[in-house]
């Protein structure tokens, strides 16, 4: 009775102590970047709804943050089809409260939409998709004033310009010289293109390096959003749809260690709610999550 009463009170502890181990943090996909609560005053920022240039929002716009300003391009479009998509532009002091340039559009000379802009020393690229969804290139010097630098020349691993028709959706990351271009064709797969002299780009590798499936949550479509490193490893933040009409989409994750081979999160989604295009943002302290279609929604750090 004595010996089986201290195996019972042995094991009893045993249990509890393994049960009050909090869980191992997962370093490929932290909470930190994967888990978020939507903020309480959403959307913060949409289309007008009235008869402007920007009656709606649509596809991907993008967030900069620099210093104690925040900065966000988007493309308004009047109601109808086929309607030329334009760059917008607003400014916000803390990224919640967003205030529109009063000489909007910004660039009505080019067809602007679901951009990616990144800053080099005193210049900001912008890659976007132009009318046809062919990406292009502009370079800016203030933020407002963009000049057209024409559409983004890709080729092949053998030199040999990628087959005609639409690729769009430029996401671009930037590491010492070399430039990174992850682009979409008809949101069926990503591929990845380098370039030094942001002229000519060429694969690096003839295979796309994200494709759909094989999970339902993206099996009709993905398409790259952005690029960012956090200890040690790299991210990929894409949105993709489960449905062949793509009348939903979803915001999702994958990691990297060299930018070709991914890794996607095991719990994909991470935002479900048919929102799409979807960013980080430092705000100083930690990152927050911008969904950019077809409303700009922040989705904050879950509380632990």
């Amino acid at each position: 009775m004595k010996k089986s009463y201290a195996f019972l009170l042995l094991s009893t502890l045993f249990i509890g102590w393994i049960s009050s181990e909090k869980p191992v943090p997962n370093a490929e996909f932290p909470d930190e970047l994967v888990k978020f609560t939507p903020y309480k005053n959403n959307p913060v920022f949409a289309g007008t709804g009235a008869a402007t240039w920007d009656h709606k929002i649509r596809e991907r716009g993008y967030i900069l943050r620099e210093g104690k300003e925040w900065y966000m391009w988007y493309t308004g479009y009047e109601d109808g089809k086929g309607t030329t998509k334009y760059l917008g532009y607003a400014t916000s002091s803390d990224g919640f409260t967003w205030k529109r340039y009063a000489n909007n559009p910004i660039h009505k000379t080019d067809w602007v939409e679901d951009m990616a802009v990144l800053k080099s020393g005193n210049t900001y690229y912008m890659f976007a998709e132009g009318k046809d969804d062919v990406a292009h290139l502009l370079t800016s010097t203030d933020r407002i004033n963009w000049r057209e630098q024409g559409p983004i020349d890709i080729r092949q691993t053998d030199g040999k310009p990628i087959s005609k028709g639409p690729y769009g959706t430029p996401a671009i990351w930037k590491e010492g010289n070399v430039w990174y271009l992850f682009y979409e064709r008809n949101d069926a797969a990503v591929w990845l293109a380098t370039s030094r002299d942001l002229k000519t780009w060429t694969h690096v590798q003839d295979e796309p390096v994200l494709k759909m499936g094989p999970e339902k949550y993206d099996q009709f479509a993905v398409a790259a959003n952005q690029i960012i490193r956090y200890k040690g490893f790299y991210y990929l933040y894409y949105h993709a749809s489960a449905f062949k009409d793509w009348h939903e989409w979803s915001t999702n994750v994958a990691v990297s260690k060299d930018l070709v081979h991914w890794k996607k999160y095991d719990k994909n989604p991470i935002i479900a709610d048919n929102t799409s295009s979807g960013i980080l943002v430092q705000d100083g302290s930690q990152y927050r999550l911008y969904t950019m279609h077809p409303d700009v929604k922040i989705y904050l750090p879950t509380p632990k």
